[in-house]
């Protein structure tokens, strides 16, 4: 499931997907970051004064940020339920054990 969050100025598609947020398509973030606690808030205010989350670049409205969290959610929970969707997290998980043991 694809969800389209914004545009940003020079026409990229913020979306979210599945459990990740992209940007034209590549990954950009798995979360969102609140405004208030980012090292850069200053500079992220004056240029957007409205935002209030980050998806890794680009700054959120609190209409964008609720609109991405939902979509989020609703990405994390079909995956939750996807048989294999949870076979690819063990494999993952199984790979990245067996890489720090070399």
């Amino acid at each position: 499931m694809k969800t389209l969050i914004k545009t940003t100025s020079d026409g990229r598609s913020l979306t979210v997907e599945g459990c990740v947020i992209c940007l034209g398509g590549v990954k950009e973030a798995d979360d969102l970051d609140p405004v208030i606690y980012h090292p850069n808030r200053e500079n992220i205010l004056k240029v957007m004064p409205e935002a209030t989350h980050m998806a890794g670049r680009v700054p959120l409205t609190m209409e964008q940020a609720l609109a991405a969290d939902r979509a989020l959610k609703e990405g994390r929970k079909a995956m939750e339920s996807d048989p294999k969707a949870i076979a690819e997290r063990i494999r993952m998980a199984q790979n990245k054990a067996m890489a720090a043991r070399d």
